[in-house]
């Protein structure tokens, strides 16, 4: 697990934040986010490209990678007011897909266990497996609940006869125990798969999946009200993964398997910084980010921009915790009134 840096290109961090090497504890002593690069693309059903999503949300910014980005909305610069790190890459070489998702796993794991939340960069939806099970490992077997926002289920019950492909990742997650299925939300769901016994499997697990046209009819707010109900019931942590299809291709066209009819851009970012800021977060992933296949980097800003939001609603929610109050309070709908 020795320190990567960038297996398909520089060894530059998230924003410049401090590299950190999980083989040596005092490198990230102390520390509150792990930032790890999954370059893997080998469950890719369609378009590959993924390998290369670490290095592209890692970079894709217009501002100086100066370890700072304060939050206009919340008041709070995450990467001061949290200790952020970042471990480079894990080494998952194309086309051994059990070794490539074993290390994943150990280093999820080793970074949950060391206090820190893991925040994974993919590579595509078949890491959502090592991710949230390493998160499980550290928080407890069944009690991570998972919030998921995809175009797909992601619940095959396999991928071209293997057991691991992004098309499955989280029925593997349900069949081993990790997160249980009564405790699983999917947000963003539509288009033309999976078939009927998927569904029907879903439906056994008592998974909860909002359909886009769910979304569209009841509104994202009351969705995720909802929602989070649901995942906070005898579960201890969240983890959140998100899949940029689950945003219209329109606005995000660099994935491998493009949706029409998905969230803005706004909605997702809206959305991710509400469960930060109101939930247990304890691992988060962002994946299926193609960059052969974006344009003008739109899909690449998009996911950076996932993970701020979901890092300044962290620490909006650390502030509240302690008693301090951000110079914004997101209460108000304008966000202008100062404390």
């Amino acid at each position: 697990m020795t320190r990567v840096g960038g297996q398909f290109g520089p060894d530059a961090t998230f924003l410049g934040v401090p590299r950190a090497d999980l083989d040596e504890p005092e490198s990230w002593a102390g520390t509150d986010i792990m930032i790890i690069g999954a370059p893997f693309d080998s469950g890719t059903s369609h378009r590959p490209g993924t390998r290369f999503g670490p290095q592209a949300i890692r970079f894709t910014d217009y501002l100086p990678h100066d370890g700072s980005r304060p939050s206009l909305a919340l008041g709070v610069d995450p990467l001061k007011d949290l200790r952020v790190a970042d471990a480079g890459d894990v080494l998952m070489p194309p086309g051994y897909t059990e070794i490539s998702l074993e290390r994943l796993e150990k280093a999820v794991h080793t970074a949950a266990a060391g206090g820190a939340i893991p925040v994974i960069l993919g590579g595509d939806h078949t890491i959502a497996f090592p991710d949230a099970t390493g998160v499980a490992r550290h928080v407890g077997w069944g009690r991570v609940s998972m919030i998921h926002f995809d175009a797909h289920a992601d619940t095959g019950e396999d991928h071209m006869g293997q057991l691991h492909g992004h098309g499955t990742p989280m029925r593997r997650l349900i069949e081993s125990g990790a997160v249980r299925g009564d405790r699983f939300l999917q947000i963003g769901l539509r288009g033309y798969w999976p078939e009927p016994p998927t569904l029907a499997w879903m439906a056994q697990q008592n998974m909860r999946s909002f359909e886009m046209s769910e979304v569209v009819a009841r509104g994202l707010d009351e969705v995720l009200t909802e929602a989070f109900a649901i995942a906070t019931d005898e579960c201890d942590a969240v983890f959140l993964s998100v899949d940029v299809d689950v945003v219209d291709p329109g606005m995000a066209p660099g994935t491998g398997t493009p949706e029409p009819g998905g969230l803005t851009g706004r909605q997702l970012l809206d959305a991710v910084r509400r469960i930060a800021m109101e939930l247990p977060v304890a691992g988060i992933d962002v994946v299926e980010v193609s960059p052969p296949y974006d344009h003008a980097e739109v899909t690449a800003f998009l996911a950076n921009r996932v993970v701020l939001e979901a890092l300044s609603g962290i620490a909006w929610r650390r502030k509240q915790a302690a008693g301090t109050t951000p110079l914004r309070r997101p209460d108000d709908p304008l966000l202008s009134n100062r404390t």
